[in-house]
């Protein structure tokens, strides 16, 4: 695939969040067996500055050796072998991919995008914090959404794995203050209300082990949130802090993460049909890299009230994970506006349920649709898009071109 080519995100890659405090970073000494890594599994660099990670910068994808979170410090974690397991576990046709953003001794305050300027200025004698936040720009936050937005450009956000809690051990506000950052996420990212949310407990003979009475209180919060069980992992680091796992208990930690992940996406996991499994030299950023910036990436973090209501021109929503053949899929067209429309079409009718993916004429794709009886589909992409012009559709193998004019 050459620079110039847009293509749509692929069905078949399966992108994960992963943020919180030290453990998330990841604390313990990296060994060899770490060093080496199935190329399904890869990591967007999220940082400012890659130099401790292949040269890593922002926004490529790179194969996940850690650190995977930034250079200031970040070890092995829980994240690591996480993404190990989901492509060992899962389908050889199935890429994942990981966007790591992590803060060692921060509160879920950090992570709260309407007041987290205001925890900054109360952490500025913390240099080694302030450090860690001014690699994402001063802002994880929004980093973490910034990324995953041009990860939606390549593949489909299936889940979020959290490690966070000991700083607010204390705070019975807490579960409700990731609560709000979950769904912050969900609206920032237009994803559906399906995306599961997996946090696991702290060092349980830790000095923070009070911290997992918050995190038990996390499933209160949602459906869609699970703890994973830190039992068993009782060696703790010998940094002398009494809050980090060993190395192997890492390993161990992010494997118990994935088969919680494996159990509760089922078949969500079931590669896309007739998808082709991807060219062992070609990592996933070949396909972004490219002069077409995808127009998601241009959507307002701000959003509507829920994705397919929102009132933004362009959405950055994830394609839906049914989509499509590989035939189709290669909805790949060179840059310039003159190019032939290389969808085909196909005959076969659409259902007013579920989601539908909407292309420009170009191929680029825009985002995606929500179908309900009782509207029609011109209404629902003008409702959507706010703009005349044609768009195509796609349900499956059913594809549909439609002309909006607005009034």
């Amino acid at each position: 695939m050459t620079a110039s080519t847009f293509a749509a995100p692929d069905p078949n890659f399966h992108i994960y969040l992963a943020f919180g405090q030290s453990n998330m970073e990841g604390q313990g000494d990296i060994g060899d067996q770490d060093r080496s890594v199935d190329e399904r599994f890869q990591l967007l660099w999220s940082a400012d500055g890659g130099s401790c990670n292949q040269g890593a910068s922002k926004g490529k994808w790179i194969k996940a050796t850690p650190p995977l979170a930034h250079c200031q410090g970040a070890k092995l974690g829980p994240a690591d072998y996480f993404g190990r397991t989901m492509v060992e576990k899962t389908d050889s046709k199935i890429k994942v991919g990981i966007i790591s953003v992590a803060v060692a001794g921060c509160s879920i305050k950090l992570f709260d995008k309407d007041n987290y300027k205001s925890y900054v200025s109360s952490q500025q004698g913390q240099s080694w914090m302030i450090q860690r936040i001014n690699a994402y720009g001063g802002n994880p936050y929004g980093r973490l959404i910034e990324m995953a937005k041009k990860a939606q450009e390549d593949g489909v956000i299936k889940g979020i794995i959290f490690h966070q809690g000991e700083t607010d051990a204390g705070d019975d506000g807490w579960p409700s203050a990731v609560k709000k950052v979950y769904d912050n996420i969900i609206k920032d990212l237009g994803l559906g209300n399906d995306i599961p949310f997996l946090a696991g407990e702290v060092l349980r003979s830790g000095v923070s082990s009070g911290a997992n009475n918050n995190i038990a209180k996390l499933p209160q919060q949602s459906n869609n949130f699970y703890v994973i069980s830190s039992e068993g992992f009782n060696q703790a680091l010998g940094d002398g802090q009494n809050v980090h796992f060993t190395s192997q208990e890492y390993r161990d930690f992010g494997k118990r993460y994935a088969e919680k992940m494996i159990e509760v996406l089922g078949d969500k996991l079931k590669p896309a049909e007739g998808s082709e499994p991807p060219a062992s030299s070609d990592s996933p950023a070949s396909s972004s890299s490219g002069g077409t910036e995808s127009v998601a990436s241009s959507s307002s973090s701000s959003g509507g009230h829920h994705h397919h209501h929102s009132s933004s021109s362009i959405s950055g929503d994830q394609p839906s994970s049914a989509a499509s053949s590989s035939s189709d899929a290669v909805l790949a067209n060179s840059s310039s506006s003159s190019a032939p429309n290389a969808i085909p079409a196909m005959a076969k009718p659409f259902v007013m349920a579920g989601n539908a993916q909407v292309f420009d004429m170009q191929g680029k794709y825009l985002g995606t649709v929500e179908l309900a009886s009782g509207a029609s589909l011109k209404e629902i992409v003008a409702a959507k898009f706010q703009r005349s012009g044609k768009y195509l559709l796609r349900q499956d193998a059913a594809v549909k071109v439609i002309s909006v004019e607005k009034r």
